[in-house]
C-alpha cells in the first residue's frame, strides 16, 4: 500500500494494528492466574470483548484485500493465483510449524526427545486465516459485488443447516456433539486436533471456517466502500447504520441459534461484522474526519503506538507467539520464566488479576518495541 493510501485510510491501519495489539494481549496471560472474565473467550455460548478479536483480524484480511485485488484484476489470472497460492501456503505452514515448535520436548525425566508428527495440530489461527484469504480472494476475484452479498448469505444459512443436519441430535450445539468436531476426527483424527479444551475439539476447525470466511467477505466489501465514497459524514453514518443493522439481526437470530465463538456461529458473524464496523466508523470520525484531533500530541502518540502493530501484523503476531514459547523453556527456581516473573515481579506489585493484566500489558510492550525498531528502520515483513 502506497504511503497516500496509508495516510488517507488511516482508520484502517490502526484498527489491523489494535486487533493485534488486543491479540497478544488476551493471548498471553499470566500463568496461573485468573484473567478478568473480559480477558477471556466465552466457555461456549456467549460473547466477551476477547471473542471479538480473532473475527476482527478476519474482517482487516477483507480489508487488505480491498486494496490487492484491483492489482491483480489488471495483472490478469495468472498472477492472481500465483500470488494467492503462494501467501495461502505461506501463511497455512506458518501456522502449522508455529504449533509444533519447537519440534522437540523432554519427558519428565529430562529425556529428550523430537515432538512426533503425529501429535501435531493441523488447524489453527493463521491457518484458518490462510483458507478465509484464500477462499475469501477467489470469491471476491471471480462474483460481482451482489454475488458476494448473496453467496454469504448462503454460506451462514448452509452453516446453520449443516451443523443440525450432521451434529448429535440430541445436542447439536454441544462441544462434544457439534459437526465441526465429527468432520475434524474424520479428517485428521484426535491427535491432530487441539486439546485445550478438555477434550480433542479444534475452535479453529474445518467446518467452522466456512463461516468465518464471510468476516473476511464483509472486510473487503467495508474496504470497498470506504475507497469508492471517502471519508465524510455520510459514509460514517451509513458504516454505522449497517453495523447497528447487523448487531440486531445477530441478537434476534442469538434466539434460536445462539452466538458461539468456538462454533463460529452464523449469528457470531454479524455480530462481529456489525461491531467491526461501528468501531471502524467511529476511528474514521476521529482520524479522518475531526482531522483537529490528529494535531494533539497524545493522540498522535496513540494513533503511532497502533500504526506499529498495524505495519507488520502478521510478522508481530508470529513474534509474540514464538518468543512466549522460548520463554517457557527457560527454567527459573522451580517453574519456567514467565511463570517465575509473574510470581515474584507482578504478582508482588498486585495480587490476581490485576497483576494478570499488568504481565500481558508487559509482554505486549515487548512486541511492540520490536515493532518499533523494525518501523524505525522502515522494515516491513510482509506475510
Amino acid at each position: 500500500m502506497t504511503n497516500t493510501l496509508q495516510k488517507r485510510f488511516l482508520s484502517l491501519d490502526v484498527l489491523r494494528g489494535m486487533t493485534i495489539c488486543f491479540m497478544i494481549i488476551v493471548n498471553t496471560g499470566a500463568p496461573g492466574v485468573q484473567a478478568y472474565p473480559p480477558l477471556e473467550h466465552a466457555h461456549w455460548f456467549g460473547f466477551t470483548p476477547t471473542d471479538l478479536v480473532f473475527p476482527t483480524f478476519m474482517f482487516v484480511v477483507g480489508n487488505a484485500m480491498s486494496f490487492s485485488m484491483p492489482k491483480y484484476a489488471e495483472r490478469g489470472p495468472s498472477v492472481f493465483w500465483q500470488k494467492v497460492i503462494k501467501r495461502t501456503v505461506i501463511i497455512f505452514l506458518l501456522g502449522y510449524l508455529m504449533y509444533w515448535f519447537p519440534f522437540f520436548d523432554f519427558t519428565d525425566s529430562g529425556q529428550f526427545y523430537w515432538k512426533p508428527f503425529s501429535h501435531t495440530r493441523i488447524m489453527g489461527v493463521l491457518q484458518r486465516i490462510a483458507l478465509g484469504y484464500f477462499f475469501g480472494s477467489i470469491i471476491v476475484y471471480y462474483l460481482s459485488r451482489r454475488a458476494v452479498i448473496i453467496l454469504s448469505v448462503l454460506m451462514l444459512l448452509g452453516y446453520w443447516a449443516l451443523l443440525y443436519l450432521f451434529g448429535d441430535p440430541a445436542a447439536p450445539l454441544s462441544m462434544t456433539g457439534n459437526a465441526v468436531l465429527r468432520l475434524d476426527r474424520f479428517l485428521f483424527g484426535d491427535n491432530h486436533l487441539y486439546h485445550g479444551e478438555g477434550i480433542p475439539f479444534d475452535p479453529e476447525g474445518v467446518l467452522s471456517t466456512l463461516p468465518a470466511i464471510v468476516n473476511v467477505l464483509y472486510g473487503y466489501l467495508a474496504g470497498k466502500f470506504i475507497q469508492e465514497n471517502g471519508k465524510s459524514y455520510e459514509t460514517i453514518a451509513r458504516l454505522m447504520i449497517w453495523g447497528s443493522l447487523l448487531v440486531f439481526v445477530a441478537l434476534f437470530w442469538n434466539l434460536s441459534f445462539p452466538i458461539a465463538k468456538k462454533l463460529w456461529t452464523s449469528p457470531f458473524v454479524l455480530y462481529t461484522v456489525g461491531l467491526d464496523l461501528i468501531i471502524l466508523g467511529m476511528l474514521m470520525y476521529i482520524l479522518e474526519v475531526r482531522t483537529d484531533a490528529l494535531n494533539r500530541p497524545g493522540m498522535r502518540r496513540l494513533t503511532y503506538f497502533f500504526l506499529v502493530f498495524g505495519r507488520n501484523p502478521l510478522f508481530l503476531y508470529l513474534v509474540s507467539e514464538l518468543l512466549i514459547t522460548v520463554l517457557w523453556m527457560i527454567p527459573a527456581g522451580d517453574n519456567d520464566l514467565p511463570q517465575w516473573v509473574s510470581d515474584h515481579i507482578f504478582q508482588k506489585i498486585a495480587t490476581g488479576a490485576l497483576g494478570g493484566l499488568l504481565y500481558s500489558l508487559s509482554y505486549m510492550l515487548i512486541c511492540w518495541l520490536i515493532g518499533l525498531w523494525l518501523d524505525r528502520r522502515r522494515i516491513y515483513i510482509r506475510v
